[in-house]
């Protein structure tokens, strides 16, 4: 395994970041897909068109086709909503790292390099819900890399700068697909402190929530 190093950004990571970010957020795509289907509202969705054309229609092709159609159509409204998360996490502060992360006393943002090749990220700022924590943000590991710590340090190196600047903890979100991460921070010591929905129609509709966790720092091991 090649070795990893943690370390600030720099302004030459500027477009791996971003590519690291986008590729990382893309790949929830498919989940949430799944996600959508088990859910009671959209299988009664499917479930009555088909019916209905099939009825209707005495054939088998016209519901097979409305149904496929609909699930394009699903799939194309999750995309767009993580296409436009993508987007809006690049205009608040991504596209622009030095200003929002580097700057203010209180921020940071590292990048684990691997080879010459940036292979995660992840950054903190000061908790706009409480002062007395940094939000953890941006964090995302290369699929390439995953398995190997990188995430864990990463998560490592978040607390370390909290506890240095005096702050009671740190506080992240993630969503209800990333079952990944849950577990991630969960053994960490990340505590779930509470579920709810995302601020889009669809992902209200389909019951797509986001989990905030916080993770309390102890003086003596965390």
């Amino acid at each position: 395994m090649a070795e990893v190093q943690i370390r600030r950004y720099r302004e030459e990571d500027h477009e791996e970041v971003k590519e690291v970010f986008t590729i990382g957020m893309s790949e929830h795509i498919p989940p949430s897909c799944m996600h959508v289907l088990k859910q009671p509202l959209a299988q009664m969705i499917l479930g009555c068109v088909f019916c209905a054309l099939l009825t209707s229609s005495k054939s088998i092709l016209l519901p097979v086709l409305a149904v496929t159609l609909l699930l394009a159509a699903g799939r194309q409204c999750i995309s767009y909503m993580f296409t436009k998360y993508i987007q809006t996490s690049l205009d608040q502060d991504l596209n622009h790292i030095q200003q929002t992360y580097l700057d203010p006393p209180n921020a940071c943002f590292w990048v684990a390099e691997s080879q010459g090749r940036i292979v995660g990220t992840v950054g903190c700022l000061p908790a706009t819900k409480d002062e007395n924590f940094l939000e953890l943000k941006r964090m995302s590991v290369k699929k390439t890399h995953r398995g190997q710590g990188i995430a864990k340090a990463l998560c490592r190196t978040v607390a370390d700068f909290a506890r240095e600047r005096g702050y009671l903890g740190v506080m992240l979100h993630t969503s209800v697909v990333q079952t990944d991460a849950q577990k991630l921070y969960e053994h960490m010591g990340y505590q779930k402190i509470r579920e709810f929905s995302a601020p889009e129609f669809i992902a209200k509709l389909t019951n797509f929530t986001l989990i905030e966790y916080q993770f309390i720092i102890k003086q003596d091991h965390y």
